[in-house]
């Protein structure tokens, strides 16, 4: 066993290594070996798992603190991004007789992670930057090692290396060790995209935050007050979400490698730090709030339950049986709820139950195509979901009855004395529950075929049909008002 400043398995035979003039490779396990940093993608895999144990982790002094991560981090690592074209070229040293060894501040993950790579002949353990540089200087002597890294704090090793391996540097670092290693050898260049970014703010569920336009159209308040209020609830709401989705994308990095789809997610791919998705998350946080400021308090109150049961969703609520698709569709509602609170209308209740089993059915739909993916790629039961294959036909009955009494409601609604009052020829609205009937029940069938590919809500937007059935429902409405 490898002790913090000493070496580790293997190394009493440096004297051999040396003496053939092969010089062994010392790898660095964060930001080289692996895309990311261990010790953070450990604590999100705990915050995920047990936000309780997580967050008192969090409380205790830095030394303290890694240590509490460390021993309650899971031993599973193949979901970890390791950097391939590395461990490719790792394996074709170590079959020309090269001893390969992977240097880490924290034995026990380290340990984990070499057993699971298995071609490395040892592990190192020391902090990084100067005090890993004089650890390796002590057991192989200066100049006497290759060392491959990626981040900032390796400069001071590569100082003391006789080769400079660069993996997947930044645009920045790139420029340093360009400058100061002109002989340096660069393994999968990082370039930094905006897109990425973009992408992880995920822009095209901002399409979902237009149900906060509901409550001011169906109350007919078309005066400019009203529509601006609502256009700035929209944005606060994306806003809000964007920062919620970068959390919920840090918590399932692990989950999401083992997604077909979700895998090539900016995160779970490594092509942004977590570091950078910690700093995305409050930024867009901070500028939902921003937004809402002028808006009414019962708005801010609205985002604030909207986030609260976010943050439910993300730590807890996923991971519980019909909880998630219930809290899902309290998601829809609120956005209904903060667009009625912005512009000062009353919603009505026909609409605000409408919605709630309608996108319970369309949470359902979600978890019903989820299942159907995993048995046609003959993987078991979901991922961090607590759903079992053999659960499909009770998804399937669930996600149906609760789209047909969707429909109902919206039916009883026309009958309503609410709609009387706004509209001219309410009969007209009559199309929409035909028109919904034949879009939901599409759904089912596309979803029962396994061609859901998508959540259905973007499904929707990007559907030629689904696009054409909007329009007609608008049409019934515009033609009654």
């Amino acid at each position: 066993m490898a002790a913090r400043g000493q070496t580790g398995t293997g190394i009493d035979e440096v004297d051999d290594i040396a003496a053939t003039g092969s010089l062994p490779l010392v790898v660095d396990l964060d930001g080289a070996l692996i895309r990311s940093g261990l010790l953070a993608e450990s604590f999100l895999a705990l915050l995920s798992a047990d936000p309780s144990r997580a967050l008192s982790a969090l409380a205790n002094g830095p030394g303290d603190r890694r240590t509490a991560i460390v021993h309650a981090a899971t031993n599973e690592f193949h979901g970890l991004a390791f950097n391939e074209e590395l461990i490719a070229l790792l394996r074709a040293e170590k079959a020309k007789g090269r001893r390969v060894f992977l240097a880490a501040a924290y034995e026990q993950l380290a340990a984990g992670v070499a057993a699971h790579i298995g071609l490395f002949d040892g592990v190192l353990v020391s902090d990084g930057g100067p005090a890993r540089a004089e650890l390796l200087c002590r057991t192989f002597g200066r100049g006497n090692f290759d060392y491959a890294g990626g981040r900032p704090s390796d400069i001071e090793v590569w100082r003391a290396a006789a080769g400079v391996l660069a993996v997947g540097p930044t645009p920045a670092l790139a420029r340093i060790i360009r400058r100061d290693f002109p002989h340096a050898s660069v393994v999968s260049p990082r370039t930094r995209r905006v897109s990425d970014y973009v992408r992880a703010l995920r822009p095209h569920q901002w399409l979902k935050n237009l149900l906060v336009l509901v409550p001011v159209f169906t109350a007919h308040h078309f005066d400019r007050a009203s529509l601006l209020a609502a256009l700035l609830a929209v944005v606060s709401f994306s806003l809000c979400a964007s920062s919620a989705y970068v959390l919920n994308d840090l918590l399932d990095i692990r989950s999401d490698r083992d997604h077909p789809t979700k895998r090539d997610r900016p995160f779970a791919a490594g092509r942004i730090g977590i570091g950078h998705g910690v700093a995305l998350f409050a930024a867009a946080l901070a500028l939902s709030v921003a937004v809402a400021w002028p808006l009414p308090w019962r708005f801010l109150l609205a985002l604030a339950v909207y986030y609260a049961l976010t943050l439910s969703y993300s730590l807890f609520l996923k991971r519980r049986i019909l909880l998630d698709v219930i809290a899902l569709a309290c998601l829809y509602d609120m956005r209904l709820v903060g667009g009625a609170a912005a512009a000062a209308v009353v919603l009505s209740p026909w609409i605000l139950t409408f919605s709630v089993f309608l996108f319970l059915s369309l949470a359902l739909v979600k978890r019903w195509a989820e299942v159907v993916d995993r048995i046609r790629a003959d993987k078991g039961d979901l991922t961090g979901r607590d759903y079992q294959l053999a659960d499909l036909p009770v998804l399937q009955v669930m996600a149906t009855a609760s789209a047909y009494v969707a429909v109902l409601v919206f039916c009883l609604y026309i009958n309503s004395p609410i709609v009387a009052d706004l509209y001219r020829e309410p009969y007209t609205l009559w199309a929409i529950p035909l028109i919904l009937l034949y879009w939901l029940s599409r759904v089912l069938i596309l979803t029962h075929r396994g061609e859901m590919l998508d959540d259905p809500v973007l499904f929707a937007a990007k559907d030629r049909v689904s696009l054409i059935c909007g329009v007609l429902m608008i049409g019934a409405v515009v033609a009654g008002i």
